[in-house]
């Protein structure tokens, strides 16, 4: 049984006859009539009685049709909407939450304006996250920061923002120090393998140093808040401390090092990029 045999049943009771049904599907009479034998041979019943000047629907060929109907008005549903599919399904899109904060709202808003249809779902996860659910194939695009490490990926940066070393104003008195006077210092740090860390770690690596914090933590506010407290060191991006510098609540102390993250675009290297799906990307690389 396939949807043919369904269109030609269908019809055959619509036009109340095997010539007429197959004028309408364009078909020869021969066929009707050989793809009824079939569907009856199938459903091992008799679903029409062929009197003298009629075909009558039989109880079973009743309740086949009811069958039947919901199913051909979804199939005819489907056609009407065939060419536009692409166009209406939705996007997804996993980012870390320094990226999801500072860039995706403004990313979204732009995309909504040429694409005001498609829904775009948002899963906002660490950067390592955020690239198994990506190789899983559970969402179309990851935006992420930091290193990304080798895989079956296409990779775009797009922008990039400054790591610096806070403190509060009273807990230090210099406006500078070295990487290696840090580390004998207190320090409140993001949790190893978020992509903060990861660049600091990876500094102080390439320098024979490491970093023992006093304190981790996954929330990035928690260690504004413990800075600000006078607790130590804290190595966070400028753009979630703006206020605070502002307001005098914390004090950037220059490095012998610029640390700054740059912030991807990846996707699958076997991904089919639809129509949307490729404005998105353009809009994403175009991000400042």
């Amino acid at each position: 049984m396939n949807l043919r045999h369904l269109l030609i049943f269908k019809t055959v009771v619509d036009t109340g006859s095997f010539t007429k049904a197959a004028k309408q599907l364009f078909i020869t009479q021969s066929g009707v009539s050989h793809a009824i034998r079939e569907l009856e041979q199938q459903t091992n019943a008799v679903l029409f009685d062929r009197l003298s000047k009629a075909i009558i629907l039989t109880p079973a060929g009743k309740l086949l049709l009811e069958k039947v109907i919901p199913i051909l008005s979804l199939y005819y549903d489907l056609e009407k909407q065939i060419d536009v599919l692409e166009m209406s399904a939705p996007l997804k899109v996993v980012s870390s939450i320094t990226i999801a904060t500072f860039w995706l709202p403004k990313i979204l808003k732009q995309f909504a304006s040429s694409y005001p249809n498609i829904k775009v779902e948002v899963q906002v996860v660490s950067a390592k996250e955020a690239l198994a659910v990506l190789e899983c194939g559970e969402a179309d695009l990851a935006l992420v920061e930091g290193v990304v490490p080798p895989g079956p990926f296409i990779v775009i940066d797009f922008s990039s923002y400054q790591l610096n070393v806070l403190c509060a104003p009273d807990y230090f008195a210099d406006n500078e120090i070295t990487l290696k006077e840090l580390c004998t210092h207190d320090l409140l740090l993001r949790e190893k393998g978020s992509a903060t860390r990861d660049i600091i770690d990876s500094c102080l690596y390439l320098r024979g140093l490491a970093a023992y914090p006093k304190w981790t933590s996954v929330n990035s506010k928690v260690l504004i808040e413990a800075c600000k407290a006078g607790f130590g060191f804290a190595v966070l991006p400028t753009l979630l401390v703006t206020e605070e510098l502002k307001h005098g609540t914390l004090k950037t102390v220059e490095t012998d090092e610029l640390l700054y993250n740059k912030t991807k675009l990846l996707y699958h290297q076997e991904k089919y990029i639809s129509e949307p799906l490729a404005k998105l990307i353009d809009i994403i690389g175009e991000a400042e």
